[in-house]
């Protein structure tokens, strides 16, 4: 990918998108740690009386453990992306397919629609690239 590629997008816009992903980082953030302090404070087993006491209870127990802690590391993983779309804000890159530009499509054919990047504002690739991605995993 092209070190830098003037972005698509107007400053307004861009602007819209920044204010968009750090809201929604500093919700997740904020689930994460919720989450994970619940799912640790479960394993700690601090020897409170609500503790299970049949087989059927530490079963359920330990799904709930394991179910938040695959949540958390989801939620980790779109932190990630909102960190790297953010990033692409800064240099220029955000709203442009990965994959286009991989391709070697130029910047002003390798857009995500402005409608994909609401619903999904730390998204890599357009709609086309995605199909072609989801497709390929399918057949496999």
């Amino acid at each position: 990918m092209p070190k830098w590629v003037p972005s698509m997008l107007k400053k307004p816009e861009l602007t819209e998108y920044r204010t968009l992903l750090l809201s929604l980082q500093t919700r997740l953030r904020g689930d994460v740690q919720h989450l994970a302090d619940g799912a640790l404070h479960r394993a700690d087993g601090d020897g409170d009386s609500k503790s299970p006491t049949h087989i059927a209870e530490l079963g359920t127990d330990n799904y709930e453990q394991d179910f938040s802690l695959r949540f958390v590391e989801n939620e980790q993983e779109i932190l990630e992306e909102i960190s790297l779309a953010l990033k692409k804000i800064d240099t220029g890159t955000y709203g442009l397919c990965e994959k286009c530009l991989e391709q070697g499509k130029p910047p002003a054919k390798s857009v995500i629609i402005k409608e994909r990047l609401r619903a999904i504002p730390y998204v890599r690739t357009c709609m086309h690239c995605a199909e072609q991605q989801r497709t390929r995993k399918w057949r496999r």
